[in-house]
């Protein structure tokens, strides 16, 4: 995708127009060309792609077919960036062109119709493609059509744009794939015998890189068909058109200097003339009369001249990647082109028989970090490209897919904005061309992850002969574990018992299919949550625990609360359900805690007389300054307390407008609060809240604090403003390590500089009701305040000035200090566990909850694993924790003063 051109284009046309191409996508001359790992050199003639000195290694993780002659191969690449391995999943979909069972073609927006761009998944949709593709690049500021040619079902859509080393993918109707840049002949003959070269079809107006005048439509004819919507063609204020209807093959209407005032008719085209073409359609052209309009493709490399009715499809891409089954030079400037960093990635290319095409997208999400040009070449070539192409890339690549026995395609792999899908103009998708064929057999789908407690919903769906769904009506189906003990059916309901693996097979007539399901243990979880992990220390009370557990691979799992093993300090209570109840308070308790373990693994939530939210600013009285403020020259925007508008009728909002086309490279714009100061966060906070009016500009949206250590911290409000209108966002900042209190600086949005096109460069989001949940307002009151000082190997400690004596002093291992966290407890206030079994000391001070396990250096905090890098050990039969580590994470300041070997410890 391209992207608005800014400054660039200012010059073009005068200012009026939107010439892209020469811009964004042609290769420039570098006087003295920059290289570095993994980029690219001018070679003379072409730019040659630069590799980074790195071993890489291609692993294929799963196979599945998808109908008859495709299937999708999923795999691991791993390669090396800057010393340290990296993993990239991708994803090919393998066509076999010589089964007569399958083909390819490109889908076009919405109703296979220019100047309108919909969702890869909704094109597959509409079109029932068992797999796609985002395809081509297109103007995103323009009017919607692929830069590069196309043909649709053996109709020429759209032809190639005069653009040097832009490439193309097309398969004949006998199967035949090739890869080449093409270009366009045409003419356009009068009934008087003379005629006219066609310069294309279907084309908006650009920047040409040939030799014959840089503006694509002047002194030029092109023909517009009924895939072309728009009413003007193009939006070209630069060239007055002269148009020509034709239907059937006879002229109906002539328009001089002046656009037909209609769409094209679906029995007719238009030819769109302007200065000689213009001149020459009124000398030779009248209404009543015949016109022929005659074109073909021309393939670079070979000369060949391509009929378009003798393909079958066509879809034009970027620079070529692999020829010959090895990298290829770049036939484009990649930096100039907005293409190159570590992206996801889109490619198409064919295996050396020509038989196979292999649709290739590689992933850039949470659980995949994206592929430089270099590296995608590597890929294709490793999984079996004999010559690729690539496609558009990064926030646009979409691949979908159609599961085995299931009805349409879904997302294969998050986007890099999750499962937003950006709408772009056109697809390549696989079609099944089978007949409905006979049951084949089943597939069993639910969910290969369970914890204990959950269950689970299976189901079998049929497929016939050639993998295509088909209706099996009601299949009485028998189930079965292959270990009850781990996973347990009980009159047809599939739950989890503990930690393991085991098969689930479900079996009818004699046919039988089956999913290894297993029982995650504690091990392979990331955070346990319940609720909101506060309520209230009141007999009687309700409190809502919905438990959610989230694996480390990002997978989101519900558990029923009561499979959960809990044990309730300072209060006596029940879980059933998803309700926690206390029965009674202990006599002195403040502060209550339910703890719950899955597998060892523990939640907690905290019980106070007050944990609720907090509004900590709702904009109706504001009396300290707010700001706008930005990182880079050419950027404007305001900052402002405005009257709300729709549902915030009435109320008061922080608004932020933005503008950054003027600007370049990372850019931020920043409502600051109270100056440079920032307004008071006055407590620790574990969540904050707010509600945000979102602009679907898909920039980052963040929030900066300064805490009372002078550190800034940032916190992600959202990675993608991808909504419009008002919601609420809820913020978790228990993992931040904020030191309170604290102090809210700015809100802000981000549009980063990598993937710059894709993002918006202009918009307004506002803010309200901004919330703190700071339940240690309630839980930490009454805790203990003070100094403790110790001195390495002295068993004493001063708190408050006062020396008393201990059992055991500080020492340090490897440079840290360790100490019985006891000591500590004891004078801040809280309490300790020690688990024998399972080698872990679980510390409680005010909200938060710490389980340490000797020799690992993970801990788990208020049901979050974190990484250390120290762990408790035994010494002497006692458990000595990191005193820093800990202590900090208590709310407690540490200091060390290394002339006199002593650390301080204070609240």
């Amino acid at each position: 995708m391209l992207g608005k051109q800014r400054k660039q284009l200012e010059d073009v046309k005068n200012g009026t127009a939107k010439k892209w191409a020469i811009v964004t996508l042609a290769g420039v001359i570098w006087i003295a060309p920059v290289m570095s790992a993994g980029g690219q050199m001018w070679s003379g003639t072409s730019w040659q792609s630069v590799a980074a000195a790195a071993s890489t290694n291609t692993t294929k993780l799963s196979e599945e077919i998808l109908t008859s002659g495709a299937k999708l191969m999923k795999y691991r690449y791993t390669t090396t960036r800057s010393g340290s391995k990296v993993n990239v999943l991708a994803d090919v979909v393998q066509v076999d062109l010589q089964n007569p069972h399958v083909k390819l073609d490109v889908m076009t927006g919405k109703g296979n119709k220019l100047n309108s761009k919909q969702s890869t998944s909704g094109m597959a949709k509409e079109n029932g493609a068992v797999a796609a593709v985002n395809g081509d690049y297109f103007n995103v500021s323009g009017e919607l059509s692929p830069i590069g040619g196309q043909v649709s079902n053996g109709v020429l859509v759209s032809t190639p744009s005069e653009l040097k080393g832009m490439y193309a993918l097309t398969v004949t109707k006998d199967g035949k794939p090739m890869i080449d840049e093409y270009s366009f002949n045409g003419t356009v003959k009068a009934e008087d015998g003379s005629t006219f070269a066609l310069r294309g079809m279907n084309k908006e107006d650009y920047t040409v890189e040939t030799g014959s005048g840089p503006y694509s439509h002047a002194n030029s004819m092109y023909i517009y068909t009924s895939a072309w919507t728009s009413p003007k063609r193009p939006n070209d204020p630069s060239t007055t058109p002269t148009e020509v209807l034709v239907q059937n093959g006879v002229i109906t209407q002539i328009s001089d200097k002046k656009a037909l005032n209609m769409t094209v008719p679906e029995d007719g085209y238009i030819l769109r003339a302007h200065g000689t073409a213009a001149t020459w359609i009124m000398s030779h052209l009248s209404v009543g009369q015949t016109v022929e309009a005659d074109y073909k493709l021309v393939a670079k490399t070979t000369g060949q001249a391509v009929d378009p009715k003798s393909l079958q499809m066509m879809i034009g891409g970027h620079t070529i990647l692999v020829n010959g089954g090895k990298a290829a030079s770049f036939s484009r400037n990649i930096a100039s082109s907005g293409i190159g960093g570590v992206r996801a990635r889109t490619a198409v290319g064919y295996s050396q028989d020509g038989r196979y095409v292999y649709i290739i997208a590689a992933e850039k999400n949470s659980n995949s970090s994206g592929m430089s040009l270099t590296e995608l070449q590597s890929f294709m070539a490793s999984v079996g490209v004999w010559k690729g192409m690539n496609l558009d890339g990064g926030g646009s690549t979409t691949m979908v897919t159609r599961p085995l026995a299931e009805q349409s395609a879904s997302l294969t792999f998050n986007t890099e904005y999750g499962t937003e899908q950006r709408q772009v103009v056109n697809a390549l998708g696989v079609f099944s061309t089978a007949p409905e064929g006979k049951l084949k057999g089943f597939k069993v789908s639910g969910s290969q992850t369970l914890l204990a407690g959950q269950e689970g919903k299976y189901s079998a769906k049929g497929y016939d002969t050639y993998y295509n769904p088909i209706a099996t009506g009601n299949i009485p189906l028998t189930w079965k574990s292959s270990n009850n003990g781990i996973v347990s059916v009980t009159n047809g309901t599939v739950k989890g018992v503990k930690p393991g693996t085991a098969t689930l097979t479900a079996t009818s007539n004699g046919a039988s299919s089956s999913i290894k399901v297993t029982v995650l243990g504690g091990s392979s979880l990331a955070s346990l949550t319940a609720g909101s992990g506060l309520g209230s220390l009141q007999a009687g009370t309700t409190v809502s625990i919905p438990v959610t557990a989230t694996t480390k691979d990002g997978q989101s799992v519900t558990v029923p609360a009561d499979s959960l093993t809990w044990e309730f300090i300072g209060f006596k209570g029940k879980v059933k359900g998803d309700q926690l109840t206390v029965s009674s308070v202990d006599e002195g308790a403040k502060v209550g805690y339910a703890i719950g373990r899955y597998d060892g693994f523990s939640t907690v939530v905290v019980l106070s007389a007050a944990a609720s939210e907090t509004i900590w600013e709702n904009f109706e009285n504001v009396n300290y300054p707010i700001n706008f403020t930005t990182n880079a020259a050419g950027v404007t925007g305001s900052a402002a307390v405005v009257a709300g508008s729709g549902e915030k009728a009435g109320s008061k909002v922080l608004e932020l407008s933005y503008d950054m086309t003027g600007g370049t490279g990372k850019m931020y714009a920043y409502a600051q609060l109270n100056g440079s100061t920032g307004k008071d966060v006055s407590a620790a906070a574990t969540s904050m809240s707010m509600d945000v009016m979102g602009d679907k500009s898909l920039n980052w949206l963040r929030g900066e604090f300064t805490d009372a250590k002078g550190k800034t911290v940032y916190a992600d409000l959202a990675k993608a403003i991808d909504w419009s209108g008002w919601k609420k966002i809820n913020v978790d900042l228990n993992g931040l390590n904020i030191a309170y209190p604290a102090k809210l600086k700015r809100v802000y949005v981000v549009n980063v500089e990598e993937g710059q096109d894709e993002r918006a460069m202009t918009g307004k989001v506002a803010f309200d009701n901004i919330a703190f949940t700071m339940p240690s307002k309630s839980s930490e009151v009454g805790l203990p305040t003070g100094t403790a000082s110790l001195v390495l190997g002295k068993k004493s400690i001063t708190v408050n000035g006062k020396s008393k004596t201990i059992d055991a002093a500080p020492v340090i291992k490897n440079g840290t200090t360790y100490i019985p966290i006891k000591h500590v407890l004891d004078v801040f206030g809280g309490q300790a566990k020690w688990d024998s079994k399972n080698q872990r000391i679980t510390v409680i001070r005010g909200s938060k909850l710490i389980d340490l396990v000797v020799g690992q250096k993970e801990f788990v905090l208020n049901g979050k694993r974190q990484s250390a890098t120290v762990a408790p050990y035994v010494s002497g039969g006692r458990t000595l924790v990191p005193i820093r580590l800990v202590s900090e994470q208590l709310g407690l300041t540490v200091k060390w003063e290394q002339n006199t070997k002593t650390v301080t410890i204070s609240s």
